[in-house]
């Protein structure tokens, strides 16, 4: 049934648009690229989609959609056809499940683009606290169950007495994020492996050890915000014992209203993610399904506007987006001309940095 609906569907498309000339309408019963997902890669998406008007007037300007990560994920491998989304964006890479999801719903040629990097940023008010962290300090204040045990610590000086002794009280995205599921990989669990019994509980129980290194506390420490990271932003400037985290764009963005907090003495800047120097620096994905890039019209255009303005000094590093190395420009570049689709034996190898 999704295999017929999404042959009818592609047939349909290419037959309207190849009526109407290449730049007018058609795909079936939508004319417009629509793509859904990650807060922290909407900014961007918005930004090309700016560029993609300007450059193409004969096209609708694309509909981004703000709805997280696994969200729009979940909404991209739904299906094929004019009411499934065109594309999905992620602070994370898709999961081996999702694209498993994806195949079992006809979903099974995704392009998939890493348009850049960003960092997972801890901020405060800029007369706020002032706190240099680490993986450990951040897990130890933020986990459920710290290394198995009982969590005890209510100030930031219980975890570690460097600190200030003000209550922990941190603002993060939900359990829906990319940003949430990268703090928990790239901090948390960071923070988690410095016991050395934590490598025993994860070979003898590896569904106790993901409990026990990434599930966070739920007693007021931790508060979940919206997918919308303007939000913790606001939280932590009129509060200043609160930290924030999200995005390093959203950071960039509010440099005069928040402060980027040091992680292992690293500061969250573009040079420092760009190196890997920050310890939670990560790859931003966005993915395509190639069966739309022959029915939605213009979208093949749109992949080259994000090509366009992804390198160093485009117009993404001014907005926030730090540019991946050349070497992963070129291979995205490729993957957009080529129409390169994603296999699942990609996605067991390591992602790419």
């Amino acid at each position: 049934m999704k295999l017929t609906k999404t042959i009818a569907f592609t047939l349909m498309a290419s037959v309207a648009v190849a009526g109407c000339g290449e730049g007018a309408g058609g795909g079936g019963s939508r004319d417009s690229i629509r793509a859904v997902g990650s807060s922290t890669v909407y900014p961007f998406a918005k930004q090309v989609a700016e560029s993609f008007a300007r450059s193409n007037p004969d096209f609708k300007s694309p509909l981004i959609e703000s709805t997280g990560s696994g969200g729009g994920l979940k909404l991209f491998c739904s299906g094929e056809g004019p009411d499934t989304p065109d594309m999905a964006n992620a602070s994370r890479r898709i999961k081996a499940s999702e694209f498993d999801t994806c195949v079992s719903n006809g979903v099974t040629d995704i392009i998939e683009l890493q348009v850049g990097l960003d960092g997972i940023a801890f901020a405060a008010a800029q007369n706020g606290i002032s706190l240099n962290l680490s993986p450990r300090i951040v897990y130890e204040a933020l986990a459920k169950s710290p290394y198995g045990g009982e969590q005890t610590n209510t100030t930031w000086a219980d975890v570690d007495p460097s600190l200030p002794a003000e209550p922990i009280l941190v603002y993060g995205p939900p359990s829906t994020s990319g940003t949430r599921d990268a703090l928990k990989e790239l901090v948390l669990e960071a923070g988690c492996k410095t016991n050395p019994e934590m490598s025993a509980l994860k070979e003898e129980d590896e569904d106790r050890y993901d409990q026990v290194c990434t599930e966070v506390r739920s007693d007021g420490a931790y508060v979940d915000q919206s997918e919308q990271d303007n939000l913790i932003v606001q939280k932590i400037e009129n509060d200043p014992g609160a930290v924030g985290v999200f995005g390093f764009s959203y950071l960039d963005e509010n440099a005069d209203k928040v402060k980027g907090l040091p992680m292992n003495g690293v500061d969250p800047t573009y040079d420092n993610i760009a190196s890997f120097a920050y310890p939670g620096a990560r790859p931003l994905y966005v993915y395509v399904k190639k069966n739309h890039m022959r029915a939605i019209p213009g979208l093949d255009l749109y992949l080259q506007e994000w090509v366009k303005n992804w390198a160093p000094g485009g117009s993404l590093a001014d907005i926030g987006l730090v540019s991946s190395p050349a070497d992963e420009l070129a291979a995205n570049a490729a993957k957009v001309n080529d129409q390169i689709t994603l296999t699942k034996a990609d996605l067991e190898a390591p992602a790419a940095e």
